[in-house]
C-alpha cells in the first residue's frame, strides 16, 4: 500500500484541548514505555513546537511531536504507533511529515528506542558521533548508553 495512500487521519497541530490523553498514556503502555500520566502528557504536548496525531476513525491510533527552538535546534520526540498498526506505514509518515515541517533548521535530531535503529536508518537518518545523554536512572543507562571500558573490564568482556 502506499503511505500517501493509506486510510488513516494525520493531522498537524491539532487543537490540543480535544485530545484523548487518556488514550495517549495508554499508547505509551502498550509500546512499553515509562507509564505517563495524561495531564503530565498534554503539558509536554502544549509545549512543543509541532504535534501530529494520527486517526483511524476517531480513534488516535499514533502521535509524534517536535521540540524546537524555532530556528537551529530541533528534536522529534515520542513517535509511538498503536502495536495493532504497526507496519502500514504510519510510523514513517509521522516522521517524514513531521521532519518536513523542519526545514532548514542546521540540527535535527531524535532519540530513538531500543531496537528501533534500523527503522530510522531506513528513513535517512543517521547516528551521530558526538550525541550524549546524562542518564536519567539505571534503566537509561542500560538502554541508551554506550558500555565504558570500564564497565566491559568490570563484567569480564
Amino acid at each position: 500500500m502506499n503511505i500517501n495512500d493509506n486510510p488513516y487521519r494525520f493531522i498537524l497541530n491539532p487543537d490540543l484541548n480535544r485530545i484523548d490523553w487518556q488514550k495517549v498514556s495508554t499508547l505509551f503502555k502498550d509500546i512499553n514505555w515509562k507509564t505517563r500520566l495524561p495531564e503530565e502528557i498534554s503539558g509536554a504536548f502544549r509545549l512543543s513546537s509541532i504535534t501530529l496525531f494520527v486517526y483511524d476513525k476517531e480513534e488516535i491510533i499514533g502521535f509524534g511531536r517536535a521540540i524546537s527552538d524555532g530556528r537551529y535546534y530541533a528534536i522529534l520526540a515520542d513517535i509511538v504507533v498503536d502495536p495493532n498498526y504497526q507496519g502500514k506505514g504510519i510510523g514513517r509518515r509521522l516522521v517524514n511529515e513531521l521532519n518536513a515541517e523542519l526545514t532548514g533548521y542546521h540540527f535535527v535530531t531524535l532519540s530513538a528506542a531500543p531496537g528501533a535503529d534500523k527503522f530510522y536508518q531506513q528513513l535517512g537518518w543517521k547516528k551521530q558521533k558526538t550525541a550524549f545523554i546524562f542518564p536519567q536512572g539505571p534503566k537509561q543507562l542500560r538502554q541508551h548508553c554506550e558500555r565504558t571500558l570500564e564497565q566491559l573490564e568490570s563484567n569480564g568482556a
